[in-house]
């Protein structure tokens, strides 16, 4: 089964939506290939799924009033890039920023990356590329000297 772009552009948003709000891990699971998934960041932040969703469980912990947006979204067989963006007001510890655990300082944070997805042939999410700019994030998060 091979799914066209804008099945695997729905099913992009969707996963997005759930590794954000948390609110059914179940279906998250259904979205990705959960034993082959590969996740590369930035400066050479690598995870499987269960890093991954660790991830994920560490900005829901720490960020009230999430979301996701996904902007321009350029596909080319089994690949998807796309620009995201994900907000949050920082309330509590984030005990997975890119230089450990960082203490709230109670401001909206954006992180503004550059996405590109590999799905296999079942429309499951098996690798992705994350770029983004680290130290204006971090400058966000309070973390400016670290």
């Amino acid at each position: 089964m091979t799914l066209v772009r804008d099945e695997l552009v729905t099913r992009l948003v969707r996963a997005g939506e759930l590794e954000i709000s948390g609110e059914d891990q179940t279906e998250t699971d259904t979205y990705f290939d959960t034993r082959e998934f590969r996740f590369h960041g930035a400066d050479g932040f690598e995870a499987d799924y269960a890093g991954l969703t660790r991830y994920f469980s560490s900005i829901r912990s720490a960020f009230d009033n999430r979301s996701i947006r996904r902007g321009i979204v350029v596909a080319e067989g089994n690949y998807l890039a796309c620009q995201t963006w994900i907000e949050g007001t920082f309330v509590r510890e984030f005990t997975m920023s890119p230089v450990g655990p960082l203490t709230p300082n109670g401001q909206r944070v954006l992180w503004d990356l550059l996405n590109i997805f590999r799905f296999d042939d079942d429309g499951r999410l098996i690798e992705e590329w994350v770029r983004t700019d680290n130290r204006g994030f971090l400058r966000q998060l309070g973390a400016q000297g670290q």
